[in-house]
């Protein structure tokens, strides 16, 4: 099981794509570290996330919790917070992974993100991690008409300086405090994606070939297609909130919540017959999310679907050579 721990929705940048900074949470009533301590152990994967995590001046004991319960751990961030980021870098070492957001190239991203310098900021943090030996670290993009010709350029600059390299579309959602996120060009905005995932699959990195599953299952995401595989959230991952609530996901219209840790256990929550109907009510959902926190956990349970289409892709490559053979498309 995988978990995104949403540890604030204070933020210092003013993205387009995302109001969260408008609905900031009270300092003092989000979450302790300690609050951690009642989340399951041994998971897979946990991503720190927020609004901005490294607003939180207890963010160093809130890791030093999540690493108890958690074979890996990534935390996501804006990047402009240099000197806060690189501390906790010295504290944790290799224990922990960085993802940086990063919108684009400056233009687009200073435009997106709301904030002045963020790119000179992201990259140059994502450089002194780099130099410091940081191995688990990397862009993310959220893509969208503005910014989706600038997807090629980050991917390519991402791959010279040797750093991971994440993608995500824009997503309406009470998280995002979003319903007007939308596409004017569906069709130039989807074959950008399919270029990403053409360069991906021309890797020698497995890692790469999974990726290019997941970034044309965005592409289909961008056309209105129907998610590629089943959305098992609130079975396979779960987020916990700010306030201490327990949800499946951040992509429904409204929080689905399945209980609080501050009130229940995480096993009374888990097994209980609300969750029950939670899931039940997932199971009908109609929003086809393709978003990584659920994407991931599917893929990796029904690994030989993505597996089947990287073979029968990745052969067709290797036959045309650089003709730009058309990859298959995925979802519906």
């Amino acid at each position: 099981m995988e978990a995104c721990l949403i540890v604030t929705y204070r933020c210092n940048a003013r993205c387009c794509m995302c109001n969260t900074w408008q609905h900031p949470t009270e300092k003092e009533k989000e979450f302790p570290p300690s609050l951690i301590n009642r989340i399951p152990g041994n998971l897979n994967f946990i991503n720190i996330t927020g609004g901005e995590p490294f607003l939180r001046d207890d963010l160093e004991a809130i890791i030093t919790a999540a690493l108890q319960k958690t074979k890996r751990l990534v935390v996501s961030t804006n990047g402009y917070l240099t000197e806060s980021i690189v501390n906790i870098a010295k504290k944790f070492g290799n224990k922990i992974g960085i993802r940086i957001s990063i919108e684009g190239l400056p233009a687009a991203n200073d435009e997106l993100r709301g904030i002045k310098n963020g790119f000179d900021h992201g990259l140059r943090t994502l450089l002194i991690l780099r130099d410091m030996g940081i191995r688990d670290i990397g862009f993310g993009i959220t893509v969208s008409d503005r910014n989706a010709k600038d997807m090629i350029d980050l991917y390519r600059l991402a791959a010279a300086i040797g750093v991971e390299f994440a993608t995500a579309v824009t997503h309406n959602s009470f998280y995002f405090h979003k319903a007007d996120n939308y596409f004017v060009d569906q069709g130039m905005v989807a074959g950008e994606f399919e270029k990403i995932s053409y360069e991906l699959l021309k890797t020698n990195r497995p890692k790469n070939w999974f990726r290019a599953y997941f970034n044309m299952g965005l592409a289909n995401k961008v056309k209105g297609g129907d998610r590629p595989l089943p959305c098992e959230a609130g079975t396979d991952v779960f987020f916990l909130d700010p306030h201490g609530n327990i949800l499946p996901c951040n992509g429904s219209d409204a929080p689905l919540i399945m209980g609080n840790l501050h009130e229940q256990s995480f096993d009374e929550i888990w097994q209980g017959q609300h969750a029950v109907k939670i899931r039940n009510h997932i199971k009908n959902c109609t929003k086809q999310c393709w978003m990584i926190g659920s994407a991931a956990p599917a893929m990796k349970k029904r690994i030989w679907v993505p597996g089947w289409w990287v073979a029968r892709n990745k052969l067709r490559m290797m036959r045309y050579k650089d003709d730009g053979c058309r990859l298959d498309q995925v979802g519906r």
